[in-house]
């Protein structure tokens, strides 16, 4: 399929946060619709994002993923990098939310793990598509999930020491803290949850929503997306994102 020079794409890169479990059936209300529709408001048909959210995935895990060795997160993020980000075409920007299943009980992975898996998912992107730019996401709150797989005190530990390295290792181009828009700082969960039934695309008025996939939607607009190499900030997501493609979001040197 052709499509215009100027158009592009965005992907999405995650776990069922991105997906979208709990999320409203055909509402379109995950937060990379939210995304979505914005930046189709600025960029029309020019844009597309791509959500490669998989429920259960982890950075690491599993060691091995195959048919003879199946498992419900699907491959790692290091194992599907090259079929669900690489080998498509017009990508220009990537963001990457995802680590808090490599520290459920389902995972046990350690930090450094984690990072050191970031750092591959990462510089193999680097190798192959150096003006593609990365966006890293610190990982939210699971305290006081009501699955048995997470929300323990050590699972959140591993968290937040995740987040200290997406937020100031200078692996990636950018970081969209999440965290920081979701955080309720009386008890160190994520905020109340409720959403507006207006993020969906068919319901109007308000009404209680899962927080599981909805976490970041209603803030993903005015949310910072920082230039990490050197600290200063780019404004909202959107602008920042929308703009990569007029080199607008320079890599850094």
């Amino acid at each position: 399929m052709m499509a215009p020079a100027n158009s592009f794409a965005i992907v999405a890169f995650g776990d069922s946060i991105t997906d979208g479990t709990a999320s409203t059936m055909n509402g379109d209300d995950r937060w990379p619709d939210v995304l979505s529709r914005r930046l189709h408001a600025v960029h029309g048909n020019r844009i597309a994002v791509v959500n490669a959210g998989i429920g259960g995935n982890q950075i690491a895990g599993p060691a091995e993923y195959s048919p003879q060795k199946p498992f419900p997160g699907g491959p790692s993020a290091m194992q599907r990098i090259e079929r669900d980000v690489l080998e498509l075409s017009g990508v220009t920007a990537m963001i990457w939310l995802e680590g808090i299943n490599d520290f459920s009980r389902n995972g046990n992975a350690s930090v450094e793990t984690a990072q050191n898996g970031m750092k591959e998912v990462v510089g193999r992107i680097r190798a192959r598509r150096p003006q593609m730019r990365v966006i890293g996401a610190s990982v939210v709150s699971a305290l006081g999930s009501s699955n048995a797989a997470h929300g323990s005190p050590e699972q959140d530990d591993k968290r937040k020491a995740l987040n200290e390295f997406i937020r100031t290792s200078g692996l990636f181009d950018g970081v969209i803290d999440f965290d920081k828009a979701t955080l309720d700082p009386q008890t160190g969960g994520r905020q109340a949850p409720s959403q507006p039934r207006r993020l969906s695309r068919h319901g109007n008025g308000d009404r209680p929503r899962p927080v599981h996939a909805q976490s970041a939607g209603p803030q993903i607009g005015a949310t910072p997306c920082t230039k990490q190499r050197s600290g200063r900030a780019y404004g909202s997501l959107m602008r920042t994102i929308g703009s990569a493609n007029r080199g607008a979001f320079p890599r850094p040197s």
